[in-house]
């Protein structure tokens, strides 16, 4: 760490006007530490937390005197307000890269994205904060395509999934976009990376008899017949809704609806990560399933505490999941596959692809297509067949 002190008022003064840098919490994991290929940003292991940052041209590394995260977090929060005491830049100066991110930030934030995504797009973009200052990069017009390819060389060891590094990728895309189209850059040089090839195969749905063995191998799997009630619930709630593992276990009593006009039931919900609302109607023996397993929480169908983060009870449910995968002969299935399910047999039974879309709850109709293509040309294939057969009624 360089000898001179970041707070000292001598040197803030010297280089105002400066934002409050992005301070960066990691841990240096000891010798005998079991979790040391998770990596620097890892939560959950007894090491020292440490803090990094860039300030004037400047690196600066300090301990965080704190084996807990918590503790980290509050040291970070510390400095930030010794540097925020120091005095903010001057109107009228170029806004830094420090600035279009936290202003970035707060509009993701009142988008209404979940906590999980917020989280990723903060500590993304703090570790792309952090690249351009050891690169001496304080605005973001300064930052150009070869600076970006530099940047990317180094996910491979941060992101080891391909499917991952592509997220990262239109995240980082997203942050220059809002950018350029508030007017903080002349251009957008993530427009021009090259796109990152997923080889990852990407989850794909079950067809009647690998469904019928996840359903069969619920009680196989958990003895408690409340558990194995709940368990095969959110199943059948997950393949006849569509919804995704997150929504599912966040579903609320309200969002349950009985359509008095078209005598059916329906959930009624908006997808956390997009925040469209989506209108399904599902089986009245689903129903009916729903409310018998609605009996841990006043306010949710499965989450019986309602307490903690969201993300600790998703993958409480997607741990169960995998197991009753493993138990029906599919050691490497995936519970999206269930939301699979569910949108190819929508398109194959004809409903057309924009209403998919909007069953699903996605933002737009291009991520439906991108990841149903190959089934939207096979519902094409059997209209093609149907209308063909007309030529010789």
């Amino acid at each position: 760490m360089p000898d001179l002190n970041p707070l000292d008022p001598k040197l803030v003064s010297k280089h105002k006007p400066r934002p409050i840098p992005v301070i960066t919490v990691f841990v240096r994991h000891s010798a005998k530490c079991p979790h040391r290929k998770r990596g620097e940003f890892f939560k959950g292991c007894k090491c020292w937390k440490h803090l990094r940052w860039s300030y004037a041209g400047t690196q600066y590394r300090q301990a965080a005197g704190s084996k807990d995260w918590e503790g980290a977090m509050r040291e970070r929060r510390k400095i930030e307000a010794e540097y925020e005491a120091q005095g903010q830049p001057r109107a009228g100066q170029p806004a830094t890269i420090g600035e279009i991110v936290e202003t970035f930030l707060r509009d993701k934030e009142g988008q209404n994205l979940n906590a999980g995504v917020l989280k990723k797009y903060r500590r993304e973009l703090a570790r792309f904060a952090e690249f351009c200052g050891k690169h001496g990069k304080d605005f973001l017009a300064h930052v150009g395509l070869p600076d970006l390819t530099d940047y990317r060389a180094k996910w491979e060891g941060e992101y080891p999934s391909s499917r991952t590094r592509q997220k990262v990728q239109e995240r980082l895309r997203s942050f220059f976009r809002y950018a350029l189209n508030a007017g903080l850059i002349p251009r957008n040089p993530a427009a021009a990376l090259s796109a990152i090839k997923v080889d990852v195969a990407p989850t794909l749905p079950l067809d009647a008899g690998q469904y019928q063995s996840l359903l069969d191998a619920v009680g196989e799997v958990f003895g408690d017949p409340i558990k194995a009630a709940r368990i095969r619930a959110l199943i059948r709630c997950m393949r006849c809704t569509g919804l995704a593992i997150g929504d599912a276990v966040g579903l609320e009593r309200t969002a349950i609806k009985y359509d008095t006009a078209k005598q059916i039931t329906r959930v009624v919900t908006s997808r956390a990560k997009t925040g469209v609302d989506v209108s399904i109607p599902i089986p009245a023996d689903l129903a009916r399933e729903l409310a018998e397993v609605a009996n841990g929480n006043p306010r949710y169908v499965f989450w019986q505490t309602g307490n903690g983060a969201p993300e600790s009870a998703v993958k409480q449910w997607h741990r169960d999941l995998r197991q009753v995968f493993e138990k029906a002969g599919m050691p490497e299935g995936h519970p999206h596959q269930l939301r699979d399910t569910a949108a190819v047999e929508w398109l194959n039974a004809g409903i057309p692809l924009e209403e998919v879309s909007r069953l699903l709850g996605h933002a737009s109709i291009r991520t439906t297509e991108k990841h149903y293509a190959p089934w939207v040309k096979s519902r094409q294939d059997r209209l093609d067949s149907l209308v063909m057969a007309t030529w010789h009624a």
